[in-house]
């Protein structure tokens, strides 16, 4: 196992799946593994040493005192599921590294091997030109077309041609490279809101993920901040769409005086 892993537990797993997430479009991965921390049972598993892949970027003074450099943190937690065969382990990754992407893959790879996790899952953001009023579809891609039909059973989108950025796409390349099932959930996300969380599609694709992995959650909580954000989304398009028609049009009463005037 990859020297960059500090294990804080070493716990007997019943064949454990795992889960990764790193902040993404729409946050969509952060907030749904965050959200399953929260409401589930977790307990740390250990973390990743993050010295080798950030840098600090300052220090923090409190009452006249500098604290020590904080790095981006890259944690493990493990989760029993006593009502199915699958236990749960979850990455959640504070930041993507600036560099050496590809050796941290390897290294979430690397815990996931030691505990011989069967699946890898990952969730990201499709971003398509549905409109923010309407319900976002949650799409299945995987790493062989044995694993892409497994989830044929739970109703999800077929992406054909799709590009996956960043870790939450880069770990299930290298899971390929090294022979592990890996799986990504996307949900879709209008192609004007990249830069605004969204917790409607994380919702959607939190949906998804606790039916293919056979657990419950309560999903109140986020169903609440999804409806506000459809609130917040349309306040948006509605101010949006008066700056526009006040930019194109000049009601006659704002016209100059002499402007209707014809010329001697």
């Amino acid at each position: 196992m990859s020297g960059l892993i500090r294990l804080q537990a070493r716990p007997k797993l019943r064949a454990p799946v795992l889960l990764a997430a790193w902040p993404g479009v729409g946050n969509v991965a952060t907030i749904v593994a965050t959200y399953l921390l929260r409401k589930l049972d977790f307990k740390v598993l250990g973390y990743i040493e993050p010295s080798y892949f950030f840098d600090p970027i300052g220090v923090s003074v409190r009452d006249g005192v500098v604290e020590s450099p904080q790095f981006p943190q890259s944690n493990f937690y493990y989760w029993k599921n006593k009502h199915c065969e699958n236990d749960l382990i979850l990455f959640i990754g504070d930041d993507q590294p600036p560099a050496k992407a590809y050796e941290l893959a390897h290294s979430v790879l690397d815990l996931a091997t030691r505990f011989q996790v069967s699946r890898i899952y990952t969730c990201a953001a499709a971003l398509t030109r549905i409109h923010h009023t309407e319900p976002p579809r949650v799409w299945g891609v995987a790493t062989s077309q044995e694993v892409v039909k497994s989830l044929a059973q739970y109703d999800l989108g077929q992406a054909s041609n799709v590009q996956i950025a960043g870790l939450n796409g880069l770990l299930l390349g290298v899971a390929k490279e090294r022979d592990i099932e890996a799986v990504c959930l996307l949900g879709e996300v209008p192609l004007y809101a990249t830069r605004i969380q969204n917790p409607i599609a994380a919702l959607a694709v939190l949906k998804a993920l606790v039916r293919v992995l056979h657990i419950e959650v309560d999903m109140d909580e986020l169903a609440g901040l999804a409806v506000e954000t459809g609130e917040r989304m349309k306040e948006m398009a509605a101010q949006a769409m008066g700056e526009y028609i006040d930019f194109f049009t000049e009601p006659i009463w704002e016209r100059g005086e002499g402007e209707d005037e014809e010329e001697d």
